[in-house]
């Protein structure tokens, strides 16, 4: 399929043509026009370096950086050193490179008990609660064939195999199997518990058994969230009052068929406040008047941490996820900090991010320097694989873009030194990834805050042991870096700090 597509960006005349490139590629691209002056330290950011953090950090040693755990303290250590060494100075809390914040975990206790028919099921091997519940159930169970019409499940436990959502997820999406396990484990359970039942119980159909080991493992890790006295609350409610919905193993659905079969299980909720932290730096700015303004350079530093194994493979390195922009960050700070530009420069490597954007969001609401003296965010998030030539620039677009200013200065400085084919089809609403709303610039755009999001996109092994240091494309990651170091000191070094779109509201 080809099309093409025309957008005028008003601030500054630019034309931009959106058009199709070759029929494998399925993406349309923005080749803007422009000419300014070259960043003065672009020579500063080096493929070697890159290559050296990145085998480090996302190594095997750092056990994927799992959030909440002591993997994500020593790669946080490991980058504030480094920043350290870089020259940039610490803006976290108490003149140190760190801002802590709590984070809560609510998940099923490993000491609950399933069992049908008097066997017990091995919690996360054979059987996951998909959202944690406290309760006692002794209860006969109903069979639910799919197609037949309803039994009476009244105060009883509905059993069946998960049908196949409504909506199912495309295979062309990112997890796709395990996006279609929790779609249709979700509108199976509603079904019946809508009908009475106190208890749900779910077989795999054959795609969401091919998901079992990596979503079961998601379930066991519960849910997570900033500590608030809300968030517990809403934990305390839903696992007070919600009917337990249990998934398990295809084979196992012989036994929920059996003649007189029944449920015990004695479920438990337990939560734990963990602490997480945003890594923190800046680089002062030299113009007396502008320096207390910030161009700030985002990404998160944490990923998946060690899980079920995938082809013996149990560590999940995030290399690219999201390793790739904390090299580059680190990159960025050693060019800044050897030239800096008229506006000061901070860098927040952000906590949690796959558990929720929480390190973002707790940086948006608690900001290391007021928020009206944060003029840009320029996030990034996976920028080093696919082909050589392709990036994206989300928040390019309406209805995601909120400063066409700021999506112009980055346009025109791929357009003066990186020459990217820019995929704008990810940034559209209607992509069925929704790649916009999946990372750290999300909570300062939507507190108002000109943002723009870097990326090289999904590729097969995302959220995999396979995103290894070996897979990085690293001519590619030192383009990007300076890509998003060119935009950094046009936004540092510009007159005027770039003004958000009137009437920005972000819908999705």
């Amino acid at each position: 399929m080809s099309f093409k597509r025309t957008m005028l960006l008003s601030s500054t005349g630019l034309l931009v043509a959106a058009c199709a490139t070759s029929p494998g590629g399925g993406m349309a691209v923005l080749s803007p026009t422009a000419s300014s002056d070259v960043p003065p330290q672009l020579a500063a950011i080096t493929e070697a370096d890159l290559r050296r953090d990145l085998m480090y950090l996302g190594g095997d040693g750092m056990r994927g950086r799992e959030a909440g755990t002591l993997d994500e303290m020593r790669a946080s250590t490991w980058i504030a050193d480094r920043a350290r060494e870089a020259g940039l100075e610490p803006a976290g809390e108490d003149g140190t490179y760190f801002q802590w914040w709590p984070m809560r975990r609510t998940r099923q206790s490993d000491r609950s008990q399933i069992a049908i028919n008097g066997a017990s099921l091995e919690l996360w091997k054979e059987a996951a609660t998909v959202t944690a519940v406290d309760g006692i159930i002794d209860a006969p169970i109903v069979w639910v064939e799919s197609g037949a019409s309803m039994p009476d499940v009244k105060g009883k436990v509905a059993a069946a195999v998960m049908s196949r959502p409504a909506n199912a997820p495309g295979t062309t999406v990112s997890l796709s199997a395990r996006r279609y396990a929790g779609v249709a484990i979700r509108e199976t359970s509603q079904r019946l518990i809508q009908a009475g039942a106190i208890a749900v119980v779910l077989a795999s159909d054959s795609i969401a058994e091919s998901a079992w080991g990596p979503a079961a493992d998601a379930f066991g890790r519960g849910r997570y969230g900033l500590d608030t006295g809300a968030v517990q609350s809403v934990a305390q409610q839903r696992a007070a009052s919600a009917p337990p919905v249990i998934w398990v193993r295809r084979a196992i659905a012989d036994r929920l068929r059996a003649p007189n079969a029944r449920l015990t299980a004695a479920l438990s909720v337990e939560s734990f406040v963990y602490p997480s932290v945003n890594i923190v730096a800046s680089v002062r700015g030299t113009d007396p008047l502008l320096r207390t303004e910030y161009v700030l350079w985002s990404g998160h530093q944490d990923h998946d941490g060690v899980r079920s194994p995938i082809a013996g493979d149990s560590i999940w390195n995030g290399a690219d996820d999201n390793a790739s922009v904390s090299v580059a960050m680190l990159a960025i700070g050693r060019a800044y900090a050897k030239q800096p530009g008229k506006r000061s420069a901070l860098f927040v490597w952000h906590g949690a991010e796959e558990r929720g954007l929480l390190g973002s969001r707790w940086h948006a609401m608690h900001p290391v320097v007021a928020a009206g003296q944060i003029v840009a965010v320029l996030n990034g998030d996976m920028i080093g694989r696919n082909d050589p030539d392709s990036a994206a620039l989300l928040g390019a677009q309406p209805p995601h873009r909120n400063s066409t200013a700021l999506v112009n200065m980055a346009l025109a400085a791929n357009d003066r030194i990186t020459h990217f084919k820019l995929d704008t089809l990810w940034d559209r609403p209607t992509h069925p990834e929704g790649w916009y709303f999946r990372s750290d610039h999300l909570p300062y755009a939507r507190a108002g805050i000109p943002s723009v999001f870097f990326s090289t996109l999904l590729h097969p092994d995302y959220h995999t042991p396979r995103d290894e240091p070996s897979r990085i494309d690293y001519t590619k990651l030192t383009k990007m870096t300076r890509w998003m170091y060119a935009v950094g000191w046009s936004v540092a070094n510009s007159k005027e700090r770039p003004g958000l779109d009137p009437g920005f509201k972000l819908e999705r």
